[in-house]
């Protein structure tokens, strides 16, 4: 059987190839969404925080032998670690200046972290294994489903719509979007408005740490690997909505599969897919397909 001139196994190898970028821009989005939502900081170290989360990983599996599964909590709570420092330090001198400046300053981080980490494993790329819990794959008829990559999909749509539930339907979501936006009226209630600000900032870099973990084993590990991928989820947030939660979620998804099947029609558009359609997006509707008019 063929579909679009190509055989059914290597169109639905595409299509599940494209879910896997989508679930990567998912998370990642998500991240940048929650930090600009609720800090109103663009966060261009997203990508380098996501490359560290994975080089956490390796280097936590190549020097002391961490597992997989450990690494799934190390990397993030690092990595956070390091975005509270990054918080208390710099950013929370710029909430009440221009986007710029916030852009500006983790632009600067991210090309200090990425050239931290050439100097010291240069940009050949490191390999990390799949666990042994998730080798092999499982021939469903109509295409070869290898388990991990699986595991990529269900994993991060699960932490994608755990988080939007938590902002969007718990007191917690409601007391952080409160906190952002009359802060004086929160502290007020007593409830200590700058540690709940740096938590969620660490939060959006954890989630970014995470998407590096699961990336880690089906790509190489090297110093580039975030700044590769930034431009694209930066375009998925901008589709989406900036700071809309699930327009991240939905629009990373979405645009990952229309990304995969371009890859079979029409293959010398597949780089610019994404960008062409955030093109006519914001021509249709500037504040996204997600996003609400200022």
């Amino acid at each position: 059987m063929e579909i679009f001139g190509i055989t059914s196994q290597a169109f639905f190898g595409q299509l599940l190839l494209g879910l896997i970028n989508g679930s990567f821009y998912a998370i990642l989005s998500l991240g940048l969404a929650i930090i600009f939502g609720l800090l109103n900081i663009i966060n261009f170290a997203h990508g380098a925080q996501y490359m560290v989360g994975a080089f956490v990983a390796w280097m936590g599996f190549t020097y002391f032998g961490i597992s997989y599964w450990v690494s799934l909590l190390l990397s993030p709570l690092v990595v956070g670690v390091v975005a509270v420092l990054i918080e208390r330090t710099m950013l929370r001198h710029l909430y009440k200046l221009d986007h710029l400046y916030g852009l500006l300053l983790t632009f600067g981080l991210a090309l200090i972290t990425e050239g931290v980490f050439k100097n010291i494993f240069g940009v050949s790329g490191e390999s990390y294994e799949v666990p042994e819990l998730l080798s092999g794959g499982v021939n469903l008829g109509f295409m070869f489903l290898p388990i991990y990559r699986g595991w990529i999909v269900v994993a991060a749509l699960s932490v994608c719509m755990v988080t939007w539930y938590v902002i969007e339907r718990t007191s917690l979501g409601a007391t952080l979007r409160a906190a952002t936006q009359r802060p004086d009226l929160v502290q007020a209630l007593g409830i200590n408005v700058p540690v709940l600000v740096t938590t969620t900032y660490a939060a959006g870099a954890a989630l970014a740490a995470f998407a590096g973990v699961l990336a880690a084993p089906v790509m190489q590990v090297n110093p580039v690997m975030g700044s590769n991928l930034i431009i694209v989820v930066f375009a998925v947030v901008v589709i989406g909505g900036m700071g809309s939660i699930l327009g991240s979620i939905v629009t990373g998804l979405g645009l990952g599969i229309i990304e995969g099947l371009t890859k079979v029609v029409y293959p010398e558009a597949s780089a610019v897919v994404i960008f062409v359609i955030m093109v006519l997006v914001l021509l249709v509707k500037p504040a996204g397909l997600f996003g609400k008019q200022a």
